[in-house]
């Protein structure tokens, strides 16, 4: 093994830091991927190639490493893979747009607790298709956002609380995952986790053993939750929709709207302090050191 100093590109992830904060990009990446599509200079975006079509949107998955807030719109944009129409390609351009007007934004880090925050929602029978509800949550170590989601759940649910439920269920698992991934590194993090829903029947659900007779119909493996909740290791706690952070992995939003959960989330440009020497590296051909 050899020591290569201190990180600053590694799988398209460009790395800057200094004192008071760590900036994680993939303005390259961006770069390359906006070529390809013809998106430069101009917007000769190819309307009729399904294969274009499907890498960009593979490409696009990528980027949301370090750009989460296009969690959603590209979630929707691999549900058409198989046979994209025009509406869909329209649907791409549009991100490929944005991504054009913030090439510069990233992930923000900043020192913190060590504690970790979840936010979850579901959008109930979101999908005018099939019905089914789209799961989304995000979770922080402090300020930071180290872990998201949004997804479309496996099956119909039949109540907004069951969807929300599923969904609160899927983000205690990650949180779970997360706690042990950090024993194992010896990082401490304090129990019990807190996890916010905007469902409150939800929350009871996973509370109050008495509601269970009455959802049967709910997969076993969903009570996963009440048994972390009886544990002690997850507290629930209602948060008001229009509070809800996670809002921005599950439905469309007005601009507004979305600008306020993107700065929540930690996206955005480098810091002042940063913005020198990363136009730096930038303006000498992408060479790192």
């Amino acid at each position: 093994m050899k020591d290569l100093g201190s990180l600053h590109y590694f799988l398209g992830i460009e790395v800057h830091r200094n004192a008071a904060s760590l900036f994680l990009s993939q303005f390259k990446y961006a770069t390359d991927l906006l070529a390809k599509a013809g998106m430069i200079d101009y917007n000769d975006f190819p309307f009729s190639d399904v294969h274009v079509y499907r890498t960009l949107v593979g490409s696009l998955q990528y980027l949301t490493l370090t750009r989460p807030e296009l969690s959603f719109s590209v979630n929707i944009a691999c549900q058409h893979m198989h046979a994209p129409k025009l509406s869909h390609f329209m649907a791409v351009k549009r991100i490929l747009r944005y991504i054009k007007g913030s090439l510069h934004q990233g992930l923000n880090f900043v020192p913190g607790p060590l504690s970790l925050t979840a936010f979850a929602d579901a959008n109930w029978a979101g999908d005018p298709v099939d019905r089914r509800s789209t799961t989304g949550f995000g979770i922080f170590m402090g300020h930071n956002l180290v872990s998201w989601c949004a997804k479309k759940q496996h099956t119909v649910a039949c109540s907004s609380t069951e969807a929300e439920y599923r969904a609160m269920a899927q983000t205690a698992s990650d949180l779970v995952w997360l706690q042990q991934l950090f024993s194992e590194l010896l990082i401490p993090s304090s129990t019990p986790h807190v996890l916010w829903c905007d469902n409150k029947s939800a929350i009871a659900l996973a509370c109050n053993p008495v509601f269970h007779a009455r959802t049967k119909h709910i997969e076993i493996d969903y009570h996963f939750i009440k048994e972390q909740v009886l544990n002690h290791h997850i507290v629930l706690y209602h948060i008001s929709s229009e509070a809800q952070i996670a809002d921005i992995f599950t439905k469309p939003l007005s601009v507004s709207k979305f600008q306020l959960l993107k700065s929540k989330l930690m996206v955005g440009n480098p810091p002042m302090s940063l913005k020198e020497g990363v136009k730096g590296v930038w303006l000498k051909g992408f060479c790192y050191s």
